[in-house]
């Protein structure tokens, strides 16, 4: 072989070759190991500095770092500081020790690995790459992507690849691949070029985000039947965080406070509440289910909406986020609604027991009895309430009760919603 063939056999080698003057300053180099003369002028000022007295004469081996990279030394036949040297580099790796490091933590690595040359044949596989395919490394390494693969997969992989190398640039992005048992899988991670001595190659890193993948996607059909149960039950209902702010609302919800479902959404819960004496019951039930000394209660509300008429609700509340000391938020379903009337002065629990005791038929005088209150007193309640609740006669005040949401429907002996208790013999 003539020098002009070496020279060429040698661009294709982890191989390079220099010829320097007597101050070790480079005037011919080739080879692929380092490519340019000015990083062989790097590796002779590497060497100059490990060596403190390069051979004067014959040839002199020693092995050199650099670049974290190590190589096999030769500086051949003559005299470096008073005439021409030469001398070539053969790579021969990290080491072992080094590679033994590597090479272990790659192989162990949970992400999958691989590296394959630009024809698509995998020159190096970890175990995660192998498990993808349910089969091991030893299987992968030297097979080409469309024996691992199935056709269509391949085919898109070798894009991918070849991509990867017109670019020379590292690719981030989501891709699926299916099993050996014929189903799906998803895996994100990174593909960049990578060089194996004197050739340019790929290398991935991906995780398997097939459980994830599945997971958020069970996760956004319950959210789904979740919002449509809420949207077309019919009922009005709320998410209520633990701070009491709405976080969702049914268009029901919307509709019952007049209110706009963007506008509804994100203000605070105690914002569509008139005050009410029941009040400060209800915020300890709140609190309660917050802390989960309760799971959930039954309760009433009086409700005001964006016009100021007021109605009173039955109000389910249950908590939501289990495995946390404190409930992170709270479904609030209305059950039961009275009409909107506008706002009047809450009810005594005298004048709530008269009108249980109304709705079931007792007499003015049996009312007096059983409140122990003069007949004088009764008339004037009995008056007083007629006028707030806008009702002409005794079977009117009951049913405007009812309507009113006033007294629990479906409930006898009839009740108050606040929890007024009757007088005993009702």
């Amino acid at each position: 072989m003539n020098e002009t063939g070496l020279k060429s056999l040698l661009e294709h080698l982890p191989v390079s070759w220099w010829e320097a003057d007597g101050e070790l300053r480079v005037i011919d180099s080739g080879g692929g190991a380092f490519g340019d003369r000015g990083t062989a002028q790097r590796f002779l000022d590497t060497v100059r500095q490990e060596l403190s007295d390069p051979p004067a004469s014959g040839v002199g081996r020693w092995r050199a770092r650099f670049d974290g990279r190590l190589f096999d030394v030769r500086w051949c036949p003559g005299t470096p500081r008073q005439g021409r040297s030469r001398g070539i580099a053969v790579e021969v790796g990290a080491g072992p020790a080094a590679h033994r490091r590597y090479d272990a933590f790659a192989d162990l690595a949970p992400a999958a690995a691989f590296i394959r040359d630009a024809d698509g044949r995998h020159l190096w596989a970890n175990h995660a790459y192998a498990h993808l395919y349910g089969t091991t490394p030893e299987r992968v390494i030297g097979k080409h992507v469309a024996e691992v693969d199935s056709p269509v997969d391949a085919a898109r992989i070798l894009a991918l690849d070849k991509d990867v190398l017109t670019r020379g640039k590292p690719v981030r992005h989501t891709l699926t691949y299916h099993r050996p048992d014929g189903s799906s899988g998803q895996a994100a991670g990174h593909r960049f070029p990578v060089q194996e001595g004197t050739e340019t190659c790929v290398a991935g890193i991906y995780i398997d985000i097939s459980d994830y993948t599945r997971a958020l996607h069970q996760r956004r059909e319950a959210e789904e039947s979740l919002c449509a149960l809420r949207d077309h039950s019919g009922l009005p209902c709320a998410l209520i965080s633990a701070g009491g702010r709405i976080q969702q609302a049914s268009a029901a919800a919307a509709e019952l406070l007049q209110i706009r479902l963007s506008d509804l959404v994100g203000r605070r819960a105690d914002s569509v509440l008139a005050p009410a004496s029941e009040s400060a019951g209800l915020w300890r039930g709140w609190r309660d289910l917050i802390v989960r000394r309760s799971r959930r209660i039954q309760t009433s509300a009086v409700l005001v909406d964006a016009h100021g008429r007021q109605r009173r609700a039955r109000l389910h509340l249950t908590t939501v986020g289990r495995g946390t000391a404190r409930a992170t938020s709270v479904w609030a379903v209305v059950t039961h609604q009275g009409i909107a009337h506008e706002s009047h002065p809450a009810l005594t629990a005298s004048q709530e027991r008269i009108l249980s005791l109304l709705a079931v038929g007792r007499s003015n005088a049996d009312i007096a009895i059983s409140l122990h209150l003069s007949r004088q007193t009764v008339d004037y309640h009995l008056s007083r309430l007629r006028d707030l609740l806008g009702a002409p006669n005794r079977c009117a005040l009951v049913a405007r009760a009812y309507a009113l949401g006033i007294l629990v429907p479906q409930s006898w002996p009839p009740r108050s919603v606040t929890g007024t208790p009757s007088p005993r013999g009702t």
